[in-house]
């Protein structure tokens, strides 16, 4: 058997799995309030390899691209929705690249999650070893949109 054939998504998160509920999902040691917005499992990977964050995910699984012809009913958005008026989820942290697509994306779940609970976005900002001379206004802007009290 391949690993294609072996691998599927998680029933809950839309995460790769090769089980019926990935091993984040059935984690009881996660964040059980807090859910993550990804486009796709690629995502998901990157922040699990920074070990800060604690919560759990949803998997879009792309973003709204017209385009492309990638509509809200493409995505698992329905299903996004569905948990959040379902379970008891204090925050959604929208985890999406900020092109014009992933923008799009963000402002429409946002516009649907607002009345049942607390949305947020990643800061976005410019790499370590970065030169501000060479970062474009929109990084610089959002670096300064994103910037926090120094402990």
């Amino acid at each position: 058997m391949t690993a294609k054939q072996q691998v599927g998504l998680c029933k809950i998160c839309f995460h790769l799995s090769a089980e019926p509920v990935c091993s984040i999902c059935s984690n009881q040691n996660r964040d059980r309030a807090t859910v993550c917005v990804v486009a796709d499992s690629r995502d998901t990977i990157a922040l699990e390899k920074t070990r800060e964050y604690r919560g759990l995910y949803h998997v879009l699984g792309g973003v709204i691209s017209p385009m492309d012809g990638i509509g809200p009913e493409q995505l698992n958005i329905e299903a996004l929705v569905r948990r959040v008026t379902k379970e008891q989820i204090k925050e959604i942290i929208l985890a999406i690249s900020p092109s014009v697509e992933g923008e799009t994306t963000t402002l429409y779940i946002n516009g649907l999650l607002k009345p049942f609970t607390k949305v947020t976005r990643i800061a976005f900002g410019l790499p370590m070893g970065g030169d501000l001379e060479y970062a474009d206004e929109v990084t610089l802007a959002r670096a300064l949109e994103g910037r926090r009290e120094l402990d």
